[in-house]
């Protein structure tokens, strides 16, 4: 609308605009209660993670905030409330943070949930008022793929990683997992947004058929899990083998927890094949320390069976590395350097603009020094058998594909070896283990979790928990596990990622049908504008002007 003035003799003008105030539109945003009610629903679905473990409202939690950005006045508002639902999100999930950022977690929620802003945009699009059958149909596919395609973007490392993937909720259900299996933790969560989408629907819609379509895809999905599971037979039994898990708990200096995790593990001589330390449990570089290493391999001796060590030092050169150690009587055995990194607890992304933040937080004062990538490793058990194990440590349990990677190499199980000492009194331990049924249920292998002070977890090929330990727990837990033969393969290990490269093709074919709807309809209304209105009506063959109300006769204007 353009504001005019009227000029003497009724000629009138445009007046002219102030410059808008960038400063006063953002204050008045902040003054919108509604975006804080976004903000708040954000953090819901996060209840569905461990430790409150309400996963149920992973299936419904989603509702309140999509209702809201469907609710909003414009495509812009819609939009921004995605970008507030998804900081609300990210702060609530990742608030265990919050001693390593300082302040800077609340940066980098705002930064990240901006992501959320097409979640924004994919509700309000597809479900703008009527809201037919086609639109319902949409909306089941559009709106999850949307959610899909954010959290595979922020599952890059360089953004972070995929911590809190709304499929990992579902950890204690194998039934739910079993689409883990299938089409990874991805496919998890287009269920569970797929579910909270359909509800949404068949609430704001006014048509019955809509209403119908949408309880009919909140109930498929419920259902795709369960058939999944009945469907998908786990792959016959090629073997056992008893891991020990060593968690010797909170100590002060790096010899002490060496101490107690010999002790410990000499505590449970000839009764596990296998002994696995948590990450950090040696704080000194092996080589330059034989009489340890020595000391390490006489443990083995007499234990009978190797042990997995995590060796978090600085070489001689001075590059601080963390490395997992298979070790045995005769020396090391096997190694792997740690590839994924935690972002600013190990290095800080960007260093060069945010190193400044080490100075305000705990975040890392220098950068630790990276692997090449996920591999096996071969463990010699009692009696000769050899055993195919892949080597992970602690935040690289986030990532489906490193696991996949060593279940596509022959691992028979999957090992992590974490340390969560920095977020004792938080979700953070339990959530971090979680993670290991879904590794276990993509990957269909057997996967377990030593952590130095908790907490420690054995799942099945199917993800079903054998074993946990949690962060007020000293001593070893004891893992039976059943191997499944190295070359069995889930679909998930066959196919990779191609649940959020379809949802990619799905979003992008949303936008490009949207973008090219609102050329047309934008060359509909310059057309119309663009037709003279009609002024008078004339007799063509009589050359006279009809006599019409409020025109003018030829008599007239004489």
């Amino acid at each position: 609308m353009s504001l005019t003035a009227a000029r003497p003799g009724g000629v009138r003008h445009p007046i002219a605009r102030r410059p808008h105030n960038g400063n006063v539109r953002f204050l008045r945003g902040l003054r919108q209660p509604v975006r804080y009610a976004v903000l708040l629903a954000g953090a819901v679905p996060v209840l569905a993670f461990p430790a409150a473990n309400l996963e149920f409202l992973a299936w419904i939690g989603l509702v309140p905030g999509l209702a809201l950005m469907h609710a909003a006045a414009t495509r812009r508002e819609a939009v921004v409330r995605g970008w507030w639902f998804g900081t609300g999100y990210l702060l609530a999930a990742m608030y265990w943070l919050a001693p390593n950022l300082g302040p800077a977690l609340l940066l980098v929620a705002v930064v990240l949930g901006f992501l959320w802003s097409a979640v924004g945009l994919a509700v309000w699009s597809v479900l703008r008022p009527p809201i037919t059958l086609l639109r319902a149909i949409a909306a089941l596919v559009v709106v999850p793929s949307s959610w899909l395609v954010t959290e595979w973007i922020r599952s890059w490392q360089g953004l972070g990683g995929p911590w809190a993937v709304l499929g990992a909720s579902q950890w204690q259900h194998p039934a739910i997992l079993a689409l883990a299996a299938v089409g990874g933790v991805w496919l998890v969560t287009f269920a569970l947004v797929l579910a909270n989408t359909g509800i949404l629907v068949a609430l704001a819609a006014k048509s019955a058929a809509a209403r119908l379509v949408g309880a009919a895809g909140a109930l498929l999905a419920v259902l795709a899990g369960p058939v999944a599971f009945a469907l998908t037979a786990p792959a016959p039994v090629a073997g056992q083998v008893t891991i020990a898990l060593v968690q010797p708990g909170i100590l002060s200096g790096n010899y002490a927890r060496v101490v107690r995790d010999e002790q410990l593990t000499a505590s449970m001589a000839h009764r596990a094949d296998l002994f696995v330390w948590g990450e950090s449990s040696v704080g000194y570089y092996l080589p330059s320390h034989p009489a340890m290493l020595a000391s390490i391999e006489h443990l083995s001796k007499s234990a009978g069976a190797q042990v997995l060590v995590d060796q978090d030092a600085a070489n001689p050169a001075g590059a601080q590395t963390k490395q997992a150690l298979l070790i045995a009587s005769n020396g090391i055995e096997g190694r792997y350097v740690k590839t994924r990194l935690v972002p600013f607890g190990e290095y800080i992304p960007f260093r060069s603009v945010l190193g400044w933040l080490s100075k305000i937080s705990r975040a890392a004062p220098r950068n630790v020094a990276s692997g090449t990538g996920a591999h096996d490793i071969t463990a010699t058990l009692p009696g000769g058998r050899r055993l195919r194990i892949g080597v992970l440590i602690c935040f690289e349990s986030a990532f489906p594909d490193m696991s996949r990677v060593d279940a596509d190499h022959g691992a028979q199980v999957i090992i992590y070896q974490t340390s969560d000492s920095t977020f004792q009194a938080s979700w953070a331990p339990a959530q971090h283990a979680a993670l290991s049924a879904l590794r276990a249920a993509e990957t269909g292998r057997p996967v377990v979790q030593a952590a130095l002070t908790g907490d420690s977890a054995a799942f099945d090929a199917r993800g079903r928990l054998l074993a946990w330990a949690g962060t007020s727990y000293r001593g070893v837990v004891l893992a039976h596990l059943q191997l499944p033969p190295a070359s069995a393969k889930t679909i998930y290990d066959r196919l990779g990622d191609y649940v959020p490269w379809t949802a990619t093709g799905i979003v992008l074919l949303a936008a490009a049908t949207g973008l090219t709807g609102k050329r047309l309809s934008r060359r509909r209304r310059l057309a119309g504008a663009a037709e003279p209105p009609p002024t008078e009506q004339a007799d063509v063959k009589s050359g006279a002007v009809a006599d019409t109300p409020g025109s003018a006769t030829p008599a007239q204007l004489d």
